[in-house]
């Protein structure tokens, strides 16, 4: 039995310009909105696993279930929401017009996230939790499937690994967060 995790492709919204914390909250939901840049090539052993697999699932963000579609444009996905990503928590404050690029806003809240600040969205443990479920249903469809690809986001592709990981699911590298990377666990009985 495999599991596969693949992150989704570079989004659309490119915009990389200095904006005050209210603008990157709409930065945030433009990025949500927005989909995914078609490549000139993907990675092969992330091709290769799609086009195995006998289920794909996608989170219902529209850059997960575009990514699924480019990496294979004959798949017939399952989208749950069951597998966004992590939201970034709202400010307190508005920082007095402070600008800085999307990047840094998003450090700076992910940053506040992993520290236990969640006003506004899921908290760690929340999302940890939801990681848990999340990871038992992929094992789920694993056992009835045999081989599974989940087509998600970077930080809660993170999370289930964990959560795989302490299944006793085996990977033979680091989970890695780049675009359209795959990384794929096992479980030998």
């Amino acid at each position: 039995m495999e599991i596969s995790l693949i992150r989704h492709g570079k989004s659309k919204q490119i915009d990389n310009n200095r904006m005050t914390y209210k603008e990157f909250k709409n930065w945030i939901k433009k990025y949500d909105d927005s989909g995914v840049f078609e490549e000139n090539s993907y990675p092969s052993e992330t091709l290769e696993k799609i086009a195995s697999a006998n289920l794909v699932i996608t989170s219902d963000l529209k850059r997960s279930i575009e990514s699924a579609k480019l990496l294979n444009p004959d798949i017939h996905a399952i989208s749950e929401p069951l597998f966004r990503e992590t939201e970034l928590p709202n400010l307190l404050t508005k920082l007095w017009g402070l600008k800085s690029n999307p990047n840094i806003w998003a450090v700076i809240l992910r940053c506040l996230w992993f520290s236990g600040y969640s006003r506004g969205c899921e908290s760690l443990s929340n999302a940890k939790a939801r990681a848990k479920i999340a990871s038992d249903l992929l094992v789920g469809y694993a056992q009835e499937h045999t081989s599974v690809v989940l087509v998600g986001h970077g930080f809660f592709n993170m999370l289930i690994a964990k959560e795989l990981q302490k299944m006793g699911w085996k990977c033979e590298r680091k989970i890695n967060s780049k675009h359209w990377n795959c990384t794929t666990y096992s479980l030998f009985s």
